[in-house]
């Protein structure tokens, strides 16, 4: 399965961005996927998960800003990021569980300014 992220860029504190991820096959033949996001010198943290049943969950702190959401129909899964705060400056990476393997997109650099 191959990834494609992309939506990152710079934005104000407070602003919104919404971010893509592009898979390469069927997200019906996907189990479940979800973005992650890494900050400098912190470990990478999973953001938000779809799994194949639609079931949705959150990391706390981003409860209530964030929705993961997919389009089928693109084989596309999104993060619309609401209420962005500089603490959520990272890369974020989008990634799919596979036949028991989980695959990577490249990472789109998110940047909130203060």
């Amino acid at each position: 399965v191959q990834l494609q992220a992309s939506g990152g860029g710079l934005v104000q504190a407070g602003g919104s961005l919404r971010l893509s991820c592009a898979a390469s096959r069927s997200l019906y033949s996907i189990n479940d996927m979800g973005w992650h996001r890494q900050a400098p010198g912190k470990q990478r943290e999973l953001v938000a998960l779809l799994t194949s049943s639609f079931t949705t969950r959150y990391a706390d702190i981003v409860k209530g800003r964030f929705t993961i959401s997919r389009d089928s129909a693109k084989n596309t899964v999104y993060l619309q990021m609401n209420s962005l705060k500089p603490e959520d400056t990272a890369v974020y990476y989008c990634n799919a569980m596979y036949n028991s393997r989980a695959y990577w997109g490249q990472g789109t650099l998110v940047t909130v300014s203060s």
